[in-house]
């Protein structure tokens, strides 16, 4: 089974950015859309971004729009995830996911998704 890594978490202050990065390796798999979710400290893992790779459509939680970007490489990979203007709240462990099955839009529910990276933590001080 392919194997998903995350890298790019750190440290910032508030209203800084960072960009994380998820990439494959190993045996080949098909997936439908790409995703990011986190998991804040005492918190349920919750959906941040999706990407379809067929056409690129985008989607994304209400928290994070405007502030957030998924988007991939022309080669496929990595996906990424921009995120601008941090917040304290949105410090967490953030992992990227795949999801194999192919749907009519993506799916923001973590038990979709087949294939989960071991995670980076974002932390945001104030």
């Amino acid at each position: 089974q392919a194997q998903l890594a995350e890298s790019g978490g750190g440290l910032v202050q508030a209203g800084g950015s960072l960009r994380l990065s998820c990439r494959a390796s190993g045996r080949f798999f098909s997936s439908s859309a790409m995703a990011w979710f986190r998991q804040g400290p005492g918190k349920e893992r919750e959906f941040v971004a999706g990407i379809r790779w067929r056409d690129d459509y985008t989607y994304y939680a209400d928290s994070v729009k405007g502030r957030f970007t998924i988007s991939r490489d022309n080669a496929g990979w990595p996906v990424y995830l921009q995120m601008n203007n941090l917040k304290p709240e949105d410090t967490a462990v953030y992992y990227c996911a795949a999801d194999a099955t192919f749907r009519a839009g993506i799916s923001d529910y973590f038990d979709d998704y087949d294939n989960w990276g071991q995670g980076t933590q974002v932390t945001v001080s104030s």
